[in-house]
């Protein structure tokens, strides 16, 4: 339902309950008049039922109305968001295809046998992205388990890495890893892990307006260990962070609006990080860039 209609409706409903409230106070005035206590009492009574009737039936017609809207909303960003997931991997592939289509990259078995590797990985992740939007409603209510082993955090950004590195390098720009961490062994799942890892890096490419500079350093802090993760991206601003891992959420800012944002990739990482046990917050300023961090327990 378009907002003039809407609208429309709101005042139609506000005129007829008016109305309706005249026309009964104009008759009690008559009663009053010509009739005995009783049909008095009798009337109002009946006229204060009326009323209350028109209003509940005025509020219930305005919350379905407003929480169609919503519904459709949701359905809309939820579109938005999902085709933002894929967005990178796709990009992903064509640059794979476009350096396979290279003479010098097609002569060089190797090269091509790389090439066809990630193309398959990408593939394989956009899988995963379908599977992970089927188990958010689980993971939403905390009745998704999933599967962890003893994994080692540098090895898993590494991995993560290789899958934006062809589109940071096609920007001229940079990942660099700072591992200071001595101790990196976590309880974690590959795919949901790798993923969440992916997604930050996601945003912070798409979020460059320039090349992007992305740095990523892990350190110990007592029985954990925090891995940061820095752009020099346009940044969020402070109320936009507060709301950054709700679901479908997007600030809106110019031209970046176009950029379907963080919506439902950065829900989902929060959501996953609390499941290994973890936290994860943002820091962030205006036109500096934002910093990721997750601090996840380690594992003797």
């Amino acid at each position: 339902m378009n907002k003039k209609l809407f609208s429309i409706l709101v005042i139609l409903m506000s005129l007829s309950l008016i109305g309706i409230i005249f026309v009964q106070a104009y008759y009690i005035n008559n009663i009053l008049k010509n009739k005995e206590q009783e049909d008095i009492i009798i009337i109002t009574l009946l006229s204060l039922v009326f009323t209350m009737i028109i209003i509940i039936g005025y509020m219930s017609a305005v919350y379905q109305l407003i929480q169609q809207r919503k519904i459709s909303q949701m359905k809309s960003d939820f579109i938005n968001n999902m085709t933002h997931e894929f967005k990178t991997p796709i990009a992903t592939i064509n640059l794979a295809l476009d350096a396979i289509k290279n003479p010098k990259i097609f002569n060089n078995k190797a090269k091509v046998w790389d090439y066809i590797s990630m193309i398959k990985e990408e593939n394989k992740r956009m899988n995963a992205q379908v599977e992970n939007v089927l188990r958010i409603s689980k993971l939403q209510k905390k009745q998704l388990i999933i599967s962890k082993d003893r994994l080692q955090l540098h090895e898993l950004i590494e991995d993560a890495i290789t899958h934006v590195e062809l589109i940071v390098k096609n920007r001229a720009g940079y990942i660099k890893t700072n591992f200071k961490a001595t101790k990196a062994s976590i309880l974690a799942n590959d795919s949901y892990f790798t993923n969440v890892i992916v997604n930050i890096l996601d945003n912070a490419i798409k979020y460059s307006e320039g090349p992007p500079k992305i740095d990523i350093t892990t350190e110990n802090h007592g029985n954990s260990i925090l891995m940061s993760i820095k752009d020099q991206g346009v940044g969020i601003g402070k109320v936009a962070q507060k709301r950054v891992f709700e679901e479908f959420y997007r600030e809106h800012t110019g031209n970046v609006h176009n950029v379907k944002g963080h919506g439902l990739g950065l829900a989902n990482v929060k959501r996953i990080v609390e499941n290994h046990q973890g936290i994860i917050f943002i820091e962030s300023e205006k036109g500096k860039g934002s910093t990721f961090t997750i601090k996840l327990p380690l594992i003797t």
